[in-house]
């Protein structure tokens, strides 16, 4: 019997080395954790239980009968994130560079297929030179599988991916088709062809960095959400995030213990916005004010910043926020921030997260390069999500809401249910200078008239007022008062409920 239990514990530790202490040393000297030790950071101390440790892959070509490691390049198995369920999968380049074999991708999707079942978000570590060559077709077969996954996990319950490594070709479509992708400076690569493939087929020179690095898919594609310093960081921000989540679509976020007032007044915000209209303030400001203790989990912070996205908590309960930011382009809705706005609504929809809206927009930015990226379709992107959710909705009007952007902006005609304003508020269709170029042309070469006629329509439409009169904004409140009258807007909706009509899917304008 000792022989055996002895026998046991050597595979074990021979599987815990992985591709060998060589290796290893080399992915440390890379400044990178190996696939166990980013799967012990991720997780609560103890609470890793691993699957499939002694799985090796099938193929007989090329020689590969004569290197079978144990695990075959994926760690994959169940732990917990402060003492919620998640399943994990964390890829080892120390084995064959971490490639995906038919063996491979079916220890990820047997990981994938119990999340699912089971109802927990799915943790994907990336680190993988791609598919295994000497696999061929079995080898992309294996992704397809993972990809389907990833398509049947979409909505049911939260999909991360870290990308820790080089993800190249097939690789790159599970992580994305997850919710949420985190990228590490410096050591992690996301691309369809790598730069060698690039120059060979357009001819064009390009490093590994900028053709897919963290800066690239932060700042540019939009593809990764936020990049991090080094691992550690990273798995650790992974923790941060899925406290904010729920572990499915049929459950609640969780409640978090909140030692904030939720009738806390602030008085700064009555001199938030500043006198002249057209001078810009950071709205970042008033969420930090209105979230639990300032604590604010920004989504995507480094693209289209002219909208902010991300996670704060209201009396302890996750809340998403969707903010135009007058500090860049005036808080203009364009083609990135009303995509990167879009999906963000989507994914909070899908998870019962209500969602908070701070609007100051002046509208749709102009130009031909918009017109001819399809601005039309991509701001119907944010419209559709907005029309669409059934989640709890609660909407400040801070400043400026024109025209088109003010009905996209999670406005009462889009089923908001709480629609709020400051009495800064300026709802109308256009600016007073261009409405009133308009509806006074004939008056253009009498500027004395002009400027008459704005004061005017300022002083008829560039207010709250005439929307309150109409029940297009329930109330004008003070913006001291604001997070007390927001955590009492989202405390009625708590058992909100809404019919829709039967469809087998939307087609949003994608």
């Amino acid at each position: 019997m000792k022989d055996i239990l002895q026998q046991l514990d050597d595979r074990r530790a021979d599987a815990r080395l992985g591709g060998g202490q060589k290796r290893i040393d080399a992915q440390h000297g890379r400044g990178k954790l190996t696939a166990r030790e980013r799967v012990h950071l991720l997780l609560d101390e103890g609470s890793f239980e691993e699957f499939d440790m002694f799985v090796t892959h099938r193929c007989t070509d090329f020689g590969m009968e004569e290197q079978k490691p144990a695990g075959d390049g994926v760690v994959t198995g169940w732990g917990t994130i402060n003492g919620r369920l998640v399943y994990v999968f964390s890829q080892d380049f120390t084995v064959l560079g971490g490639s995906v074999s038919a063996t491979h991708a079916k220890k990820i999707c047997k990981i994938m297929d119990m999340a699912i079942q089971n109802g927990a978000p799915i943790i994907g570590i990336n680190d993988s030179g791609g598919a295994r060559i000497q696999e061929g077709v079995d080898s992309l077969a294996g992704y397809g599988d993972i990809f389907q996954r990833n398509i049947e996990a979409s909505g049911v319950v939260p999909q991360i991916s870290v990308i820790m490594g080089p993800c190249a070709g097939g690789a790159v479509y599970s992580p994305a088709m997850t919710d949420f992708i985190f990228m590490v400076k410096d050591s992690s690569y996301m691309f369809v062809t790598g730069p060698d493939v690039v120059k060979t087929v357009t001819n064009e020179q390009v490093t590994a960095e900028e053709l897919g690095g963290a800066s690239t898919h932060t700042k540019k594609s939009s593809v990764a959400d936020a990049a991090f310093e080094n691992d550690v960081e990273a798995l650790a921000e992974v923790r941060r995030l899925v406290d904010f989540l729920p572990s499915n679509n049929r459950e609640k976020p969780p409640v978090r213990p909140f030692f904030d007032d939720p009738d806390r007044i602030e008085p700064s915000l009555d001199t938030l916005v500043p006198e002249n209209a057209n001078t810009p303030y950071d709205m970042k400001e008033l969420i930090l004010k209105l979230a639990d203790e300032g604590d604010f989990y920004e989504i995507q912070e480094e693209f289209a910043k002219n909208i902010i996205t991300g996670f704060i908590r209201i009396e302890g309960r996750s809340v998403g926020v969707v903010a135009n930011q007058p500090m860049v382009l005036a808080g203009v809705l364009d083609i990135e921030s009303a995509r990167k706005a879009a999906r963000f609504v989507r994914f909070c929809d899908a998870f019962e997260i209500p969602i908070l809206s701070l609007v100051d927009v002046p509208g749709f930015l102009p130009g031909v390069s918009q017109e001819y990226g399809g601005v039309i379709k991509h701001g119907a992107k944010l419209l559709y999500a907005y029309g669409e959710a059934t989640v709890p909705m609660v909407t400040l009007i801070t400043r400026k809401a024109y025209g088109g952007a003010y009905v996209v902006m999670a406005s009462k005609h889009l089923k908001s249910d709480f629609n709020y304003a400051w009495p800064t508020s300026e709802i109308a269709v256009m600016g007073a200078k261009g409405a009133t170029e308009i509806i006074h042309r004939a008056d253009l070469n009498d500027p004395e008239k002009i400027a008459e006629h704005a004061a005017n329509y300022e002083d008829r439409f560039a207010n709250p007022f005439v929307a309150a009169e109409r029940g297009f904004i329930d109330e004008v409140i003070q913006p001291r008062s604001t997070r007390k009258r927001i955590a009492r807007a989202f405390a009625s909706l708590r058992n909100k409920k809404t019919n829709v009509p039967w469809k087998k899917h939307d087609n949003i304008p994608l």
